[in-house]
């Protein structure tokens, strides 16, 4: 897995060098933690949920032995991985080629193509899949058959249908869920600790979801920390939240947090998604005749990664956000974490910013004013203007 250890060596350049992501995911975390870092980006794994193993999991068994005992009319599967899990999990307790029996009897439904393809691979044909792999042109299917009187099984996978079963039920069939992976806190909450905390000092440039039991975990253990505002206003100012889709959005947007999705609710769009928009929030500047692009942990300089240290980070921020106004001392030793009242720390800091980026004529020193970033001269009055 992925965890701020990680974050040692250098990331390979990229449209995501320089920033930081959270990931939350406790499945195919590494998948998308590779995605990530072949891009630039460093990551911050800390899974918001675990897995509940199939064979210890009483209501899986529950669910798949009231299968075998009666048969249902529809069974509807909604992903390839719970699916197989399923027949797997069944196999295990020997109820396998029962359950199998009994699916060949029932009309089954799969979301899309991969559920499809674990459909075929148990040996069973499904009777209908939605061109969209939306749940929602499965739940009109159903319902413009008709579902009145008959029992209807729907394979879950941990994340909430909205209004799918209710729908069913409203409509007079008897709906028998199939609970497979189902989530729970962590174990131990310490590395989602690491990383909520790593949030709300915006130690982290974007947050990463791609269930929607991981986004209600991680607001969950803030409410329980006390930091429940704290990291709402991080997500409004400085994280950006991004979702795999929107059923995964549902817990954030319902506490007042916009989110971004991608077209395609799929790891690789997410991960383009991140690629636009991060960039798109570090605005260049022209800086002593180069181009300076100020990111979450490092700069961009003429087009050159420079991993600069935290503090220094913290002063060219503070610089960046009135780009050649001169900012006081004591104005930088505020924005500097944890420096006390000694200007001298500013100083300090400031001499190591300028050795990291490798250009010291791109921070003046204004004697017994401060600092400011030396903006080129063509340039000084649009942002004096600001």
């Amino acid at each position: 897995m992925y965890d701020e250890e990680q974050q040692a060596g250098r990331p390979e350049q990229g449209p995501l060098a320089g920033f930081t992501v959270g990931v939350t995911a406790a499945r195919r975390a590494d998948e998308l933690g590779a995605l990530l870092q072949r891009r630039g980006a460093c990551v911050v794994h800390a899974p918001a949920l675990r897995i509940v193993p199939l064979a210890d999991d009483s209501e899986l068994l529950a669910a798949t032995k009231e299968i075998i005992d009666q048969v249902p009319d529809v069974v509807v599967a909604t992903t390839a991985i719970g699916f197989r899990g399923w027949v797997e999990a069944a196999e295990g307790w020997g109820l396998g080629e029962a359950l199998l029996t009994r699916l060949r009897q029932a009309e089954l439904l799969a979301r899309g193509p991969k559920v499809k393809g674990a459909i075929r691979a148990a040996g069973l044909t499904e009777e209908w899949s939605p061109t969209s792999e939306s749940m929602a042109e499965v739940l009109d299917r159903l319902l413009e058959q008709g579902v009145d009187g008959k029992r209807v099984a729907v394979q879950l996978h941990g994340e909430p249908l909205p209004g799918f079963v209710e729908s069913l039920r409203a409509a007079g069939a008897e709906v028998v869920g199939v609970p497979v992976y189902r989530w729970m806190p962590p174990e131990d909450p310490g590395p989602l600790d690491r990383l909520l905390d790593a949030a709300v000092t915006r130690g982290l440039d974007a947050l990463t979801f791609t269930s929607a039991p991981a986004a209600a975990s991680l607001l969950a253990r803030a409410e329980e920390r006390g930091m429940l505002p704290e990291l709402l206003e991080a997500f409004r100012h400085g994280v950006l939240p991004a979702c795999v889709g929107p059923v995964t959005a549902v817990p954030l947007q319902a506490r007042g947090v916009e989110t971004v999705q991608p077209e395609r609710f799929r790891l690789g769009p997410l991960v383009q998604l991140l690629c636009r928009e991060l960039p798109a929030r570090a605005h260049p500047l022209p800086v002593a005749g180069h181009r300076l692009e100020v990111r979450g942990h490092a700069v961009l300089l003429d087009g050159d990664l420079r991993p600069v240290p935290p503090a220094g980070m913290a002063l060219l921020r503070a610089l960046a956000r009135r780009p050649g106004w001169v900012v006081s001392r004591a104005d930088l030793l505020r924005a500097l974490p944890g420096a006390g009242r000694d200007e001298h720390a500013v100083e300090t800091a400031m001499a190591r910013l300028r050795t990291a980026l490798g250009a010291p004529k791109l921070i003046q020193t204004v004697v017994k004013r401060g600092y400011r970033l030396a903006l080129d001269p063509a340039t000084e009055g649009k942002y004096a203007q600001e």
